[in-house]
């Protein structure tokens, strides 16, 4: 392990080698980024976008992304609009609110173009929970071509005792009756405060779940509380359109998945199904000893996954 990594201090502050800026939707919405790359003549091994999920921000992956650096890869990381430091859709500052995946995956084709352009090969897409779901979608849907794509802990299916379609159909009529801004969910007392038991379905960890709350206390701007019935509502459509006959088929690059069965938050048999569809895949599969956010998760756990993915991502520079 470097020495960055385990180290509550270094995961609480941006890295010296790494530079915050914005980029632009087409539409002109202004959305966050950070950048690592190798200056003083070194040759990266190729670059690493990473994508964030639901209600996330990146400063919680600087850990992972700075080790991701130091073993010699071009790092970026990126908002979604609507989230983190990128402003907010939603009925108030905390609730998050998309009119439809489409629009997320437009502006990752667009921001990938050009982050291509500019970062040496080979290019690796990777995403945490929604940001799993909407890289596989958008290279599924040929609107993204990386050489390979990491996911964790991607959210393909939800948890609960009834079927997608009846799901989204209730969503549907959930999202017609007010406002498709307005929270699906009551989270606390205080929007945009953590509610109680949050923890037990991220880690296992306690440090690494405190620097999300240190880093939510210090850039306020990050603070993000339930999804909007529009979000919902979206969210089931987006996984339908994602489970589509014959999609997950015609993704021909070499795909991995790092998942828990034990999560709380997205169905691993969704994940598991998923997994079997597509052509070139391996998934990781953890239990009790993995919630949510596998990459932030207790040393023993992490680590795994760490050199999994740093395995797989190797193998692809190797293989050019």
């Amino acid at each position: 392990m470097d020495q960055a990594e385990g180290n509550p201090a270094a995961r609480r502050a941006i890295p010296a080698g790494a530079v915050e800026g914005k980029w632009h939707t087409a539409d002109g919405h202004p959305v966050r980024r950070i950048d690592w790359a190798l200056g003083d003549g070194g040759t990266p091994k190729g670059s690493i976008l990473f994508m964030p999920g639901r209600g996330d921000f990146y400063e919680k992956y600087l850990e992972t992304l700075d080790h991701w650096y130091r073993r010699g890869w071009h790092v970026t990381a990126s908002d979604w609009r609507g989230q983190a430091g990128s402003g907010r859709l939603g009925a108030d500052g905390v609730t998050g609110h998309i009119d439809d995946f489409e629009t997320w995956i437009d502006d990752l084709a667009g921001f990938w173009a050009r982050w291509v352009a500019e970062t040496p090969g080979p290019h690796i897409l990777a995403g945490h929970s929604m940001g799993g779901h909407l890289v596989l979608r958008s290279v599924a849907e040929k609107r993204v071509e990386p050489d390979g794509l990491v996911l964790s802990a991607p959210m393909l299916g939800f948890l609960g005792p009834l079927p997608l379609g009846v799901m989204h159909a209730a969503a549907r009529l959930m999202k017609s009756l007010g406002d498709p801004r307005r929270p699906a969910w009551k989270w606390s007392e205080k929007p945009g405060e953590v509610p109680e038991g949050r923890e037990a379905l991220l880690t296992h960890d306690d440090g690494r779940y405190a620097d999300e709350l240190w880093w939510r206390e210090h850039r306020p701007e990050l603070v993000m509380g339930p999804g909007s019935w529009g979000w919902v509502e979206r969210a089931y459509a987006s996984t339908k359109a994602l489970f589509a006959p014959g999609l997950l088929e015609g993704v021909h690059i070499p795909v991995l998945i790092v998942a828990t069965r034990a999560d709380k938050l997205v169905a691993f048999d969704a994940i598991e199904r998923a997994a079997a569809r597509l052509p070139d895949c391996k998934l990781v599969a953890f239990g009790n000893e993995a919630h949510h956010e596998i990459l932030r998760e207790v040393d023993p756990v992490r680590d795994r996954a760490i050199e999994a993915i740093d395995t797989f991502i190797d193998g692809i520079v190797k293989a050019r």
